[in-house]
């Protein structure tokens, strides 16, 4: 759908990894013009604050905190918009990567409401990007996949589909279960000496990264930060990031982009 300035719109926005300097022009141009701006927690302070003359709320959903209740964002929505308000559903990374966009697209479609998706970029590539860990590289990975690491039903059915070692894992929303995830690949046949990285917060100047092995993580030998944004990377591409990064100067292209 295109914007109808006419009356209420809504626009899902992917707010990228966190950096306000990655958002894309598009999601700029919203936040600039947005009556009222819908946040999730994971969206930075400062990409938030550069939608100067709206209402902002958080709505965003932390792993064991209290929040939100899902169609109660979207009635939120809906209302604003019925009002003649421009809203914007601003989401980190990508709206539809684990960003439940989907569901809000469907949920202002059966309300009447016009909305538009704008793409942003999603932090299962970005974050192991930014750690100097390509997600595919020429003669060590062709493919990865992407998966939740909310809960054993989301990526346990992945992990059976998947030939261990074939291809580069990125598990989000992970941290918190990253024994049980890397428990759950050496039963399937994952080398204990698999590569594994967790990126926090890849983006802002807190960020850093851990690399260890598959039997490491098992053994709880990973960090388990809950407070940042964390992106778990399995594979033999999480070796190259020695060779790119150089650890004084941090996460490629950072700084230096600003």
């Amino acid at each position: 759908m295109t914007a109808d300035r006419a009356r209420g719109f809504v626009s899902l926005v992917g707010a990228g990894p966190g950096d306000p300097h990655l958002l894309t022009r598009a999601a700029l141009a919203r936040l600039r013009r947005a009556d009222l701006v819908l946040f999730d927690a994971l969206v930075s302070p400062e990409t938030v604050a550069l939608a100067r003359r709206a209402r902002r709320f958080p709505v965003g959903k932390r792993a064991g905190r209290p929040s939100m209740r899902q169609e109660t964002i979207h009635a939120l929505m809906i209302r604003a918009a019925r009002r003649g308000q421009r809203v914007v559903r601003l989401k980190g990374g990508d709206p539809f990567v684990f960003g439940r966009g989907g569901e809000e697209g469907l949920a202002l479609r059966a309300a009447g409401v016009p909305f538009e998706v704008i793409p942003g970029v999603s932090s299962a590539i970005a974050a192991p990007a930014l750690a100097g860990i390509p997600v595919t590289h020429r003669g060590i990975a062709s493919a990865f996949t992407v998966v939740s690491g909310h809960a054993p039903s989301s990526y346990e059915p992945v992990f059976d589909a998947v030939t261990p070692g074939a291809l580069t894992l990125v598990v989000m929303m992970a941290v918190a279960a990253q024994q049980d995830i890397a428990a759950a690949l050496l039963r399937r046949g994952w080398l204990p000496a698999t590569p594994a990285a967790l990126v926090f917060a890849a983006s802002r100047t807190d960020g850093e990264t851990w690399t260890g092995t598959l039997a490491g993580l098992a053994a709880g030998h990973g960090p388990a930060d809950v407070d940042r944004p964390g992106t778990l990377v399995i594979g033999d591409v999480v070796r190259l990031r020695a060779a790119l990064i150089d650890e004084g100067a941090g996460a490629i292209a950072r700084d230096a982009a600003k």
